[in-house]
């Protein structure tokens, strides 16, 4: 079992940034590639973005190209995304989310999840 718990959601006018951190517990975390995904209300949980075991591979959804940065810290057991530019669009509830041995875009492929963290951006 692995527990995943975010934080650092919050309201933000447009433009602003946020970062979130995933802090893990449980199982190893470095055995685990992680993503983070996004679910509006009325909308499907999209995928956000991902990252390898390592660190050094990582994907995006192309609406938050250059905007969002993944990362994560084996020896603190934690992951990270940095929103910059924000926009009212990127309005969701946040989750990260573990899985073996590849990071997907395909929410089922995820073996836990954490509770989730609200982003609110204002125009």
């Amino acid at each position: 079992q692995v527990q995943l718990v975010e934080s650092g959601g919050g309201l933000v006018q447009a433009g602003g940034s946020l970062r979130l951190s995933c802090a893990a517990s449980g199982r190893a975390f470095s055995n685990y590639a992680m993503g983070w995904f996004r679910q509006a209300p009325g909308r499907e949980r999209e995928f956000v973005a991902g990252i390898d075991r390592s660190g050094g591979d990582t994907n995006y959804v192309d609406s938050v190209k250059g905007r969002f940065t993944i990362s994560r810290d084996n020896a603190k057991n934690t992951v990270y995304l940095q929103m910059n530019s924000l926009k009212p669009e990127d309005t969701a509830v946040y989750y990260c989310a573990a899985t073996t041995p590849h990071y997907s875009d395909y929410a089922p492929m995820y073996d836990f999840w954490g509770q989730g963290t609200q982003v609110t951006v204002s125009s």
